[in-house]
């Protein structure tokens, strides 16, 4: 084996592999963001008595988890872009990433709700609580607290699929190193290091967000109180 190791240009392209870290991580809490929402509106849609909000959540359930991340990733770029809906790569990556976090999640919701006994909304509302105020202050909480814990997971899941941009144009962490890559054929060097910089930052996300869980929930990381 002859290979000889060159890092130099690794160490003097860190900035613009962090610029794309920075770019992921941006990514990353805007899809988890606006899927957290939207997950919470399929779980009540897929919980509701009226017969059609039921199916447009099913179907949305169903294809986000059972078709693949990159399938859905190529469709809100090049599927939309076929008929004329043409959409930044940035925003595709937000979309898709979001997409199968709302599908994902809901049913995690749907199955955190179910966990919560029926006499705690009851007692809520024979309190004087409206609807709204019972769910909000009551239910709510209890339903983070029930969900941190894959929420987390999906968190990270999310950061890592961010990746999938690269094949759309998106100049994330993985897109960057790819242009360097070109400019080099350093191979291994590159890869190499954002490997490490993708264990890092799960690593640090995952930290940060036991540290919340702790003070907010009161979760170990058993996920006991």
């Amino acid at each position: 084996m002859d290979y000889q190791f060159l890092w130099r240009p690794v160490i003097q392209s860190l900035p613009q592999m962090l610029g794309g870290a920075s770019v992921t991580l941006q990514v990353s809490v805007l899809s988890m963001a606006i899927g957290m929402v939207l997950a919470l509106i399929l779980c009540f849609a897929k919980m509701s008595s009226f017969a059609g909000l039921r199916f447009v959540a099913n179907i949305w359930i169903e294809i986000a988890r059972n078709t693949p991340a990159l399938f859905q990733l190529y469709f809100f770029k090049f599927g939309l872009g076929a008929v004329g809906i043409l959409i930044d790569s940035y925003i595709t990556v937000v979309m898709a990433l979001a997409f199968n976090t709302a599908g994902y999640m809901a049913e995690t919701f749907r199955g955190g709700y179910a966990a919560i006994p029926n006499t705690q909304l009851r007692s809520a509302r024979s309190l004087g609580m409206t609807a709204f105020q019972a769910q909000v202050h009551v239910m709510f909480p209890q339903l983070l607290r029930a969900v941190y814990h894959p929420m987390t997971n999906q968190f990270i899941w999310v950061i890592l699929m961010s990746s999938l941009g690269m094949l759309v144009g998106l100049r994330e962490l993985s897109g960057e190193t790819q242009f360097l890559y070109s400019k080099t054929f350093r191979a291994f060097e590159y890869f190499a290091a954002t490997a490490i910089i993708y264990y890092l930052i799960a690593k640090l996300v995952l930290g940060l967000m036991t540290l919340i869980g702790n003070k907010v929930f009161g979760l170990n990381r058993g996920g006991v109180a």
